[in-house]
């Protein structure tokens, strides 16, 4: 993807029911979320993209599911199916308010790797939301200081990132943050399609 995008161009992405997506969505795809909601736009003016969320899909074989593991404001490290975006959102019965693009990581990480970024995804699940994440990164970039420390809470971006560097998959990415833009500009994230 490498380069950004802008939200008339996500809206010419043409949209890909999820019915038929979800048979070729894998397990390590990433979920890019363009939030038309109030947090979304800080987040958005904040780090000058379209991009307010990220999350990993997580493909269960045995449920015959698609969920996506992220860190969801007010409620932390959580796994909640893809579906639910799509038609019920936060338990309103309707759709997330945005656009959702899905981005795969190529070359493909292999079965292990994929398995090693969402098992350690998993053993992070109930973690919180760090909720003052956003200042200190603020303060860091005005700063022109590098995170010193790792605490065990985490925005959507820095739980991605953590969950594929587990795996051994590193994003090139600023020294003192990650954002989901950043992930999204990486050569090896690839567009599959937009799904809403």
């Amino acid at each position: 993807m490498a380069a950004a995008i802008r939200k008339p161009e996500i809206k010419r992405l043409p949209v890909q029911p999820y019915e038929g997506l979800r048979d070729v969505l894998r397990s390590g795809d990433l979920v890019f979320c363009s939030g038309s909601y109030l947090f979304s736009g800080f987040i958005q003016k904040f780090t000058g993209s379209v991009w307010s969320h990220v999350g990993i899909i997580y493909r269960d074989q045995q449920l015959g599911r698609v969920f996506i593991l992220e860190s969801e404001t007010g409620i932390g490290v959580r796994l909640v199916p893809l579906s639910k975006y799509l038609k019920d959102y936060h338990g309103r019965r309707r759709p997330y308010r945005g656009q959702i693009v899905v981005g795969r990581v190529a070359p493909q990480p292999g079965d292990e790797q994929v398995r090693k970024a969402v098992s350690y995804g998993m053993d992070l699940l109930t973690k919180p939301y760090d909720n003052w994440e956003i200042i200190r990164i603020a303060l860091r970039i005005l700063f022109k200081v590098s995170r010193r420390t790792r605490d065990r809470k985490f925005i959507c971006s820095e739980l991605v990132d953590e969950c594929f560097r587990a795996a051994g998959i590193r994003f090139t990415r600023p020294d003192n943050y990650i954002s989901p833009d950043d992930i999204w500009r990486n050569d090896i994230v690839t567009v599959q399609g937009r799904v809403l």
